[in-house]
């Protein structure tokens, strides 16, 4: 007797402990502040500014996330506190509860979504290559025999191996740790290419210096859908990112947070404006 009376309030405690862990908004009410995750090198979607603030697509949707959810809570003020992360402790300062949601580049994959859940998606990109123009790499099936850097643990990673195993080509993959140490080994012609999401390889492009002359790849080797990292188990705290989400995607305002940081490289694609389409979830 004394067994079962101890298991079920053992049970009822860790439960309780669970629920209490998992309930971000009365976290978030009971500190008044939210803490928000972002990586510096992935403009223009976070970064750090001149001021050194986070600044980027990514991180405009977060601050607008942020006022909703103040407003949600009732609450006269609410701190957002930025946390600098790198590439490969993004998913983990979620899962760790470090944080409370991660504002950046991170990409929605079932095996991340084992350890976390995800929002709404936020924007839709490409892996793809940038690569020094007298490599000749045009295409992926031109990269036989080249060295291709990616960085480790990411789902570029995971998309290029399959690339080229699917193509039956020969290539020296060199894993680095993050991009800046990829674009310097590409400008040094230590490696033919550098692996990564497109449109930041596109702000690369337009802001690298380098001696040699780089170019895009023509094409995309796998489809890198964006989402806010959140923390899992935490419906509440999840509706109310999404619903924050559907209303900038309803109201318009995503086409001026898009114009804002990523006007310069043109219209969004079809792709991209169908996915702010059917995402407006009503009330």
């Amino acid at each position: 007797m004394k067994v079962t009376f101890v298991s079920a309030l053992l049970a009822q405690f860790i439960l309780f402990g669970y629920a209490s862990a998992a309930d971000t908004l009365a976290r978030i009410k009971a500190n008044g502040a939210i803490r928000m995750g972002y990586y510096a090198s992935s403009a223009p979607f976070s970064f750090a500014g001149a001021d050194k603030t986070p600044q980027g697509y990514s991180i405009d949707l977060c601050q607008r996330i942020a006022a909703d959810v103040q407003r949600e809570l009732g609450l006269k003020q609410l701190k957002t506190q930025w946390v600098e992360l790198g590439a490969g402790d993004r998913v983990e300062a979620v899962r760790a509860g470090r944080i409370d949601i991660e504002c950046g580049t991170t990409t929605w994959s079932f095996s991340r979504q084992q350890l976390v859940d995800f929002s709404l998606m936020t924007f839709i990109d490409g892996a793809s290559l940038l690569a020094t123009a007298d490599s000749g790499i045009k295409r992926i099936t031109d990269a036989g025999g080249k060295r291709i850097a990616v960085i480790r643990g990411t789902t570029t990673e995971t998309a290029l191996t399959a690339a080229l195993a699917k193509h039956k080509l020969q290539v020296e993959v060199i894993k680095v740790d993050n991009r800046e140490q990829g674009f310097a080994m590409l400008t040094e012609s230590r490696v033919d290419a550098f692996a990564s999401d497109r449109f930041l390889l596109m702000n690369t492009l337009a802001s690298l210096r380098s001696s040699k002359p780089l170019r895009l790849m023509d094409e995309d080797f796998s489809v890198e859908p964006y989402a806010l990292a959140l923390p899992r188990d935490d419906a509440r705290f999840r509706v109310a990112v999404n619903r924050s989400l559907a209303g900038i995607f309803r109201s318009g305002e995503i086409a001026r947070v898009y114009e804002r940081w990523l006007g310069q490289y043109g219209q969004p694609s079809l792709l991209l404006s169908a996915l702010y389409y059917v995402q407006q979830i009503p009330e």
